[in-house]
């Protein structure tokens, strides 16, 4: 709209209901921004009166309307104060006024958009990518990818297509800004949502996921049909739904395990791929103990403890693994000593071993408890050699020869053995 003032309002209106369609807005705002647009310019002008309101009827007919107010802002009195030279000031204004509402209009549309989208999953291409952030170009707006919500390690290519997480929505000055997320757990529920009809139907539920971004992933599935298997359901014919998943993630391990409402059952099959022999519950330390073949050691704690990290996270419970020798030695205790009874603790996040004692006594690392079994073992070796002592004691005193001296020639020991 280029001169407002050689446009009849016919023409203008046309122009305004083309421009609403192609901004994707309601002509009533355009002509409210134009109103307001006007008011401002109409006030600026010499001897305009302090209060007064612009009307534009659907044929763009535009009336200034002054008004006369009191003290407590009653209108006293109100009358038709259009300019002559109205076009003019259509001419001036009209253009400056409109971009602006526009831009306006556009960030609240766009804002308004992605507001209530907080944990919804979008797809963008990769526009920008440096050691602060990344961008995602949306179609519209524009989503911010930060360092600290990227994969280790995950460097896709500019203009390939990646899918994020929505964390947040922010409003600025500039527009929406849109903050996303690869590492979220929501990620993983938001990708099955995707590819599991069931998910996205509410048949099959994903009720607890733990992971470690870029590395492995643990969910726990429950399906609201007994006819439907919801690991089965997950994973897919010859795991077509459960790759899609993974390629996804650029190669994340992530296993499923079916939820229980039974604890040792959940807490079992959440060690997966290991296999448990039994699961006990100290409800008061927040501990289950598990029990697992010896050779199901290593595959039950997993690479630097990752399984039973994720396993715990996924439980909600601390979990402590030990082999069934480990648990055979603890009952069993040591040569009758003070720690006999008590139980292995272990760290999952450290993989270090600590020893509980059940009386309530200072905890011990393993460490301690090797060195503590040594000095036993040397006490009782001390022990041992006390009767052979007191015969050289008594030999040295005349009254009695030790068995060594009275039945060994010294010229048979060897050359690097020495008579008691």
């Amino acid at each position: 709209m280029s001169d407002a003032a050689t446009l009849d309002s016919q023409e203008i209106m046309e122009a305004l209901q083309a421009l609403a369609i192609e901004k994707g807005m309601t002509v009533d705002v355009l002509l409210e921004a134009v109103a307001n647009g006007l008011e401002s310019a109409y006030k600026r002008r010499e001897g305009a009166a302090e209060q007064a309101y612009v009307e534009i009827d659907e044929s763009f007919n535009i009336t200034v309307y002054a008004q006369e107010v009191d003290e407590l802002g009653n209108v006293l009195r109100e009358w038709d104060d259009t300019p002559h030279d109205l076009g003019r000031i259509v001419a001036q204004t009209v253009r400056q006024v409109l971009n602006q509402r526009i831009r306006e209009v556009e960030r609240d549309m766009k804002y308004d958009e992605y507001a209530g989208r907080e944990g919804d999953i979008v797809t963008g291409i990769i526009q920008q990518n440096d050691a602060r952030y990344t961008l995602l170009d949306l179609g519209r707006v524009e989503a911010l990818l930060p360092q600290s919500e990227q994969v280790p390690y995950e460097r896709p290519e500019p203009n390939s297509r990646l899918k994020a997480y929505i964390v947040e929505v922010r409003k600025t000055a500039k527009g929406p800004q849109i903050v996303v997320s690869r590492t979220h757990p929501g990620l993983i529920r938001e990708l099955f949502k995707l590819e599991v009809p069931e998910i996205s139907d509410g048949v099959v539920e994903l009720k607890a996921c733990a992971r470690e971004p870029g590395h492995r992933t643990k969910i726990a599935v429950w399906s609201n049909d007994p006819n439907i298997d919801p690991v089965g359901a997950c994973v897919g014919a010859r795991g077509s739904r459960v790759r899609q998943v993974v390629n996804e993630l650029r190669g994340e391990k992530i296993d499923i395990v079916p939820f229980s409402d039974d604890l040792h059952d959940f807490v079992a099959k959440a060690l997966s791929p290991a296999r448990v022999r039994e699961v006990r519950f100290h409800s008061e330390e927040g501990v289950a103990e598990v029990v697992v073949p010896d050779h199901q050691l290593s595959l039950a704690i997993g690479r630097e403890g990752q399984n039973a990290r994720l396993a715990a996270r996924l439980t909600g419970w601390r979990i402590d693994i030990k082999s069934e020798t480990q648990i055979a030695e603890e009952e069993a205790g040591y040569s009758g000593d003070e720690w006999a009874e008590g139980e292995w603790v272990t760290d999952t996040e450290t993989g270090e071993q600590t020893w509980v004692p059940a009386d309530g006594s200072e905890a011990i690392t393993a460490g301690q408890w090797s060195e503590a079994v040594t000095e036993q073992q040397d006490a009782d070796e001390t022990h041992a050699d006390v009767p052979q002592a007191a015969d050289n004691e008594r030999a040295s005193d005349g009254t009695d020869e030790t068995p060594a001296e009275a039945h060994t020639d010294p010229s048979t020991l060897p050359s690097d053995s020495t008579a008691p």
